[in-house]
């Protein structure tokens, strides 16, 4: 693609020059300091990511110099008197250290956690923008995968960070995670004990969470992060459907020195965000749930958000349980542990290469797709929102039971039943939205928009009179691609195509796909009712058709 942008300012040429005469690299130099992005608010999505994500590093940096990664127990002498004398492993002292006797500690420990709380929101926000936008087309596949990667990690590294204190919801936390282990058939008590070191709790859990949680998790992040910088500076980000802006031409603000100003002051933005959090909502206050105790158990025990969805599927799972060969096979612990998340990622990872396998489109895309206009990929996506948000909920039935006075049995069959039934509601009613809202769209350009203005014509009937839309509104409507039809099941002579069983899966899914798709053209009429009649009959012709 090309770019379009104004000429750059003095400052540019100027700071060019003086690295051009120390290193020679003008031409590296001038045309990525000169690079176009495009200017829309959700692209501040992955920014906060990213940002979020460095100031992780920064306080996690800060809260090594004084927390020490041991299970060995000791008796707690600092000064928070409530737990003085009591026994405790080394790590929870060490974090109540940091929290009451470090200069700044508490702050940090607040700001490191709800930093990670928003770099998972804003990943899973980032992720479902470049979703529903279709930003995961060709040819950023690759670069879709790498945001999977990301977030699956960061719900690893966000697991073992909070179990690192070793308090009592910490703790809690790692008992499950023991029991998902030793459920895994055949292989599950090997990984347990190799985990643990031993019987659980063990004497190795924290020491081995912690190296994992400060060296390897985010070495793995930090590469994938250059990775899928580097392909998007590469690549070229992409766009709105904007006026000026197309398949292959760029238009937006140059890298430097708009793009660079105004990221750098979101990243403060951010950064300061994070401190306010940090300074003024309390999260996590392990002093008062206690040391871990393996026989005791907080009252409403959560997870840290973006574990949610794993801990409503095991809570609404049934007792089963398959005995054979002196063997037992815990279904209500593997099931809800492995399957949802299988589900989502799974099917994330393999969506935009079923999606081009099904509308056999090749193409390259630069220009972002409306919602409304691909009305099955946006149903979908509201589809696993609602198995992710109902799983995330689940996880809270015991406090909903509590709050609002609800037998805990009527909630949890009321997600068991909602589970299967929310996500193909979500289905239908997401694309039925969909496709009203591209009858809209069609009604907008054949028939022009209301103007507001009553006129009376000769024969005494009123009417509201229509106008074009504007250029700008145009071009956004005009933006819909036509979806390729599937190929044909004859030939040009009129013999049968030679179609295996995938060939004719492929051929219904494409009729799915396209089947209540409708077409928005300009006419050229002026913004008269009759184009837009014409419009839409064209469209139940071609419904017609495809049945």
């Amino acid at each position: 693609m090309s770019e379009t942008t104004t000429a750059p300012p003095k400052a540019v040429e100027g700071t060019l020059g003086f690295v051009d005469e120390r290193l020679g690299s003008t031409t590296f130099f001038g045309r990525n300091v000169k690079k176009v992005f495009p200017d829309h608010w959700s692209f501040m999505l992955g920014e906060i990511a990213l940002y979020s994500f460095i100031v992780l590093l920064l306080t996690g940096v800060y809260l090594t110099f004084w927390f020490k990664p041991s299970m060995l127990e000791v008796v707690y002498d600092g000064s928070y008197t409530n737990l003085q004398g009591v026994a405790m492993s080394e790590a929870y002292a060490s974090t109540l250290h940091i929290s009451f006797d470090v200069r700044g500690g508490l702050l940090m420990r607040q700001i490191h956690h709800w930093a990670a709380i928003l770099f998972m929101a804003s990943i899973l926000a980032h992720m479902l923008r470049v979703f529903f936008t279709g930003a995961y087309r060709k040819p950023r596949e690759l670069n879709w995968l790498i945001g999977l990667a990301m977030f699956t990690l960061g719900i690893l590294e966000g697991l073992f960070g909070y179990s690192l204190p070793d308090d009592l919801l910490s703790g809690t936390g790692l008992r499950i995670t023991q029991g998902v282990a030793e459920s895994i058939p055949v292989v599950g008590t090997y990984i347990y004990m190799f985990l643990f070191g031993g019987e659980f709790p063990g004497q190795d859990i924290v020491p081995r969470l912690y190296m994992l949680h400060i060296l390897l998790i985010p070495a793995l992040l930090l590469a994938l992060v250059t990775a899928h910088l580097m392909i998007m500076w590469h690549q070229k980000h992409t766009a709105m459907p904007v006026k000026h802006q197309s398949e292959k031409q760029v238009y937006g603000y140059p890298f430097y020195p708009v793009f660079m100003a105004k990221t750098g002051a979101y990243f403060l933005f951010v950064f300061g965000v994070t401190a306010l959090f940090g300074a003024f909502f309390q999260i996590n206050p392990v002093w008062l749930y206690g040391p871990y105790d393996p026989g005791a158990i907080s009252s409403g025990s959560q997870p840290d958000w973006y574990m949610g969805f794993l801990e409503g599927s095991l809570r609404i799972m049934p007792a089963w349980e398959i005995n054979a060969w002196g063997h037992t096979l815990s279904l209500s612990v593997l099931i809800p542990a492995l399957l949802p998340l299988g589900i989502i990622m799974t099917g994330a990872a393999v969506w935009p290469f079923v999606e081009a396998w099904v509308t056999g489109d090749k193409r390259q895309h630069h220009v972002n797709d409306r919602p409304r206009n691909a009305p099955v990929r946006t149903a979908i996506g509201m589809a696993a929102v609602t198995f992710y948000g109902l799983l995330w909920i689940a996880g809270a039935n015991d406090i909903l039971a509590e709050r609002f006075h609800i037998s805990l049995f009527a909630t949890t069959w009321f997600f068991r039943v909602t589970f299967f039934v929310g996500p193909v509601l979500a289905y239908i009613i997401t694309k039925r939205i969909c496709i009203g809202l591209q009858r809209k769209d069609a009604e907008s350009v054949a028939h022009g928009v209301e103007s507001g203005v009553i006129v009376m014509s000769p024969e005494g009937r009123f009417s509201e009179r229509h106008e074009p839309a504007r250029e700008a509104e145009m071009h956004v409507l005009l933006s819909k691609e036509t979806a390729l039809p599937a190929a044909p099941d004859r030939d040009a002579a009129g013999i049968p195509a030679a179609k295996g069983p995938v060939g004719h899966l492929r051929s219904r899914l494409n009729r799915a796909w396209t089947l209540d798709d409708i077409p928005i053209e300009e006419h050229g009429n002026g913004g008269h009712g009759e184009g837009e009649q014409k419009a839409i009959e064209g469209s139940e012709e071609s419904r017609e058709a495809k049945r």
